[in-house]
């Protein structure tokens, strides 16, 4: 068959050990992120196999109907960038393997840096240093404080545990069988979420971005917080009601945020709030960008390549479109 990946900024898939599983394919590899709908109908006029590196690359109805040739989508973690109803119209098959009930340590480790970068002002404390000052502020010690966990899936687990180890007392507010998981394993729920978010020192979400999710942290949840709070987002922006989060910081509660994700990406040329202020720690989306993490990912990727060749694809997110063949 013939494959395209999409948005492989450093050409890292092609040294991947599981690279080996599509030998026998026609594979080519783009390094650079296109949103023109011209330019991308054209790379991908002969493609059978589409794989995708998260949301980078919005796939939606306009460029799938110039894509005659296209029979699978593949790729891993949620797909709001996806119109699956188009992809089921045109007979595309969109296979995402939904982390395959494995955590994202890559995410997770982030989080945690994140954690300590902004607690400990980091990035502030480097950039005085490199301009030859020494020492410009006092951090904040985590141990002793309180952990929100929002969230308590697969990620937010293990970042309670890392919180855990960091002597933290760790809370969680999440959908009522993730709390009562949560209470299972020994950690303290909120009583609601209006307390939740009053009593974390150190907040940081972990769900994933679906309707019922979309803007479910407001701007009076952030207002509850408290002016040495940390917000920490690396999950999706999405999560936040728009703009909320710079108004909040602004406003002095939280007192920062570290932030992974943003609404639109990548962001070119410094051109977001977020950048501009003194009181945030910003990462370019890293949290699953580990040699690692890739060779987990897109060894379940190459995997539903080949199992749509042996005509037995796995992980079908649009079910309808197999009923039709």
């Amino acid at each position: 068959m013939k494959v395209a990946v999409l948005d492989d900024f450093f050409d890292t898939v092609r040294t991947l050990g599981c690279f080996a599983k599509l030998a026998r394919h026609e594979v080519k590899v783009w390094n650079d992120h296109v949103e023109d709908k011209e330019t991308l109908a054209r790379r991908l006029a002969e493609v059978e196999a589409l794989v995708l590196i998260r949301e980078r690359t919005k796939i939606q109805a306009p460029l799938l109907e110039r894509l005659p040739k296209l029979k699978l989508i593949s790729q891993r973690s949620v797909y709001p960038h996806i119109d699956v109803e188009a992809c089921t119209r045109r007979g595309v098959i969109v296979s995402s393997s939904q982390h395959a009930g494995t955590p994202s340590y890559a995410a997770a480790e982030l989080t945690w840096a994140l954690v300590l970068a902004a607690a400990r002002d980091v990035p502030k404390q480097m950039a005085a240093l490199r301009a030859g000052t020494w020492q410009t502020g006092v951090g904040t010690t985590l141990r002793g404080k309180t952990l929100g966990i929002y969230g308590y899936g697969r990620i937010g687990a293990v970042v309670a545990g890392y919180g855990r180890a960091f002597g933290m007392k760790v809370i969680v507010w999440a959908r009522e069988a993730a709390r009562e998981k949560a209470a299972a394993e020994g950690h303290t729920v909120a009583a609601g979420k209006d307390a939740f978010f009053e009593q974390s020192d150190v907040l940081s979400l972990h769900m994933r971005l679906v309707p019922a999710t979309r803007g479910i942290v407001t701007g009076a949840d952030l207002a509850r917080m408290k002016p040495s709070a940390i917000l920490v987002n690396t999950s999706r922006a999405g999560l936040i009601e728009p703009g909320a989060l710079a108004r909040a910081l602004k406003a002095g509660r939280p007192g920062k945020a570290a932030v992974d994700v943003y609404e639109e990406e990548p962001v070119l040329g410094g051109a977001h709030p977020l950048l501009g202020m003194e009181n945030v720690v910003c990462t370019p989306h890293l949290g699953y960008v580990t040699r690692e993490e890739y060779e987990l990912q897109f060894s379940d990727i190459f995997d539903q390549i080949l199992a749509y060749e042996a005509g037995t694809p796995i992980n079908v997110v649009n079910p309808e479109v197999l009923r039709r063949q």
